[in-house]
């Protein structure tokens, strides 16, 4: 499977499962709403029902203070409370559910109510009324309202009705209490599914992250070994991919790059075998001529030495003088040509002992004095290209003095990672222009009959300085001597 499908696959699931988890969130918070609205309406039946039954009493009282003082002021908390009772009737009939056991008890209390109205408070208030205004109408008012507080029926609907609202608010209490309670059960049950299906989003979200990291870091780090087995040096190796995604165009690349650098090599590697074997039969070939040219010449001289005028005799010297500089060029493009292809094995190299030998082997003239810095370094090293680029700055240094009397100084420093090695002198020096032409090879500063040079021993330094990805530079001006400074990593 692509690798793009499959993140797109895992993107559709986690969006999948939070579209899940809101549409559950979205219907749990209906039902707590639900719940949230039963409980506010039953706390709004309890207060009504509770405010009717005070507007009762209220009126029993106003009653009662009309009934014994005539006063209409005791009228008016009774009208009041009788008007607000209309209301709060109406309002619990639309807060009660229809054909509920509430619905009946509402019901009863509220003929209850009018029938004490009727029947009992509104023809004693008429009477009084009456009785007030004639004073003949009082014998007719007592003997009324000693009728109906001597009849008992007034005090059973008063009784009947307080019964009906205990029973109506107890019922209602209960039912407040279960709602509540599945308004907390709701609240919870809400809390509890949101929290699980979102920790089922986020573990499966991380699953599926975690799967195609794996997924995808496993094969780049098959990736990284393979790249680094090839820049090891190893290119006989091939990754193995089944799957076919992006990636596997990135390791079908490198295998096909191993290959191709394997090949590439082997074919270097033959044509640097039948280089070498070139160089040998062009060398041979070469030196065999010039060391029969320079054999007959020593012969003609021997033979008939006395008899060679002295120009001939100078032509012989310069013959044989050309000979040896076509074999020192000869060796020195052979041995630049060997620069950096064949690998000298690591060992520790004590720098000071080794440019004592250098100097010993070198022998410069009496007058030239060579110092080295102490405390030279111990490197674990080739040291064959080492010597190499010390033989050849301590040679020009010597060969090319100018004086009788100089000083060749060898220093150093240390940097992080290489050393920098200086080798100065006071002979000639070097104008700007050309310091970057000495490297060059078969450059001189100097005709080659007037000093003898081949032009290849600083083009030999900077071969195996870039071999080892150092680096050479000349501090020189002309008539105040020259420093060649190189680096050389520490192992």
């Amino acid at each position: 499977m692509r690798i793009a499908i499959l993140i797109f696959a895992g993107f559709i699931v986690i969006l999948f499962l939070f579209s899940v988890t809101t549409f559950v969130n979205y219907r749990q918070s209906l039902k707590v709403k639900e719940n949230t609205d039963w409980v506010y309406k039953s706390q709004v039946v309890i207060r009504n029902s509770l405010r009717f039954q005070r507007n009762l009493t209220e009126m029993e009282s106003g009653l009662r203070g009309f009934l014994f003082t005539g006063e209409n002021s005791f009228l008016e908390p009774f009208d009041s409370a009788a008007s607000e009772n209309e209301t709060l009737i109406a309002e619990l009939h639309t807060l009660i559910q229809e054909h509920s056991f509430q619905q009946e008890r509402l019901a009863e209390i509220r003929r209850l109510h009018e029938q004490w109205e009727h029947e009992f408070a509104q023809p004693l208030i008429a009477a009084k009324q009456q009785a007030v205004l004639v004073d003949t109408d009082h014998k007719s008012f007592s003997s009324l309202y000693n009728s109906k507080d001597g009849n008992r029926t007034e005090r059973n609907i008063r009784k009947q009705i307080r019964d009906k609202f205990r029973e109506f608010n107890n019922y209602e209490y209960n039912l407040r209490d279960e709602r509540g309670k599945a308004l907390t059960a709701s609240v919870a049950g809400t809390e509890f599914i949101s929290f699980s299906l979102t920790s089922l989003s986020i573990f499966i979200g991380l699953a599926i992250a975690v799967y195609i990291s794996y997924r995808i870091s496993q094969r780049i780090n098959s990736m990284v070994t393979l790249a680094g087995q090839i820049a090891s040096g190893n290119l006989n190796v091939q990754m193995k991919d089944t799957a076919k995604d992006e990636l596997s165009h990135l390791s079908t690349s490198l295998n096909r790059m191993a290959r191709t650098l394997s090949e590439n090599i082997s074919e270097l590697e033959r044509k640097n075998i039948e280089l070498d074997r070139f160089a040998y039969v062009v060398s041979h070939d070469l030196k065999a001529p010039l060391r029969g040219i320079e054999n007959a010449s020593t012969w003609i001289e021997e033979d008939y030495g006395n008899q060679l005028p002295e120009q001939v005799k100078e032509y012989l010297t310069l013959m044989r003088g050309r000979i040896r500089r076509m074999e020192n060029l000869i060796n020195g493009i052979l041995e630049l040509a060997r620069v950096g292809r064949h690998k000298s094995p690591l060992e520790l190299v004590n720098v000071e002992l080794m440019l004592q030998e250098l100097i010993e082997m070198l022998a410069p003239q009496p007058g030239i004095q060579v110092s080295i810095q102490p405390d030279m370094p111990v490197l674990l090293t080739e040291r064959v290209p080492l010597q190499q680029v010390f033989i050849n700055l301590l040679s020009n240094a010597i060969k090319y003095h100018h004086l009788p009397e100089g000083k060749i100084s060898i220093t150093y420093h240390d940097n992080d990672t290489h050393y920098a090695f200086s080798v100065t002198d006071d002979g000639p020096g070097i104008e700007p222009q050309y310091h970057e032409k000495i490297f060059i090879v078969f450059q001189t500063l100097k005709e080659r009959d007037a000093f003898e040079s081949t032009g290849v021993g600083l083009a030999i330094v900077k071969k195996i300085l870039d071999d080892k990805k150092c680096t050479i530079k000349v501090d020189s001006q002309a008539g105040k001597g020259a420093a060649f400074t190189f680096t050389w990593p520490k192992n």
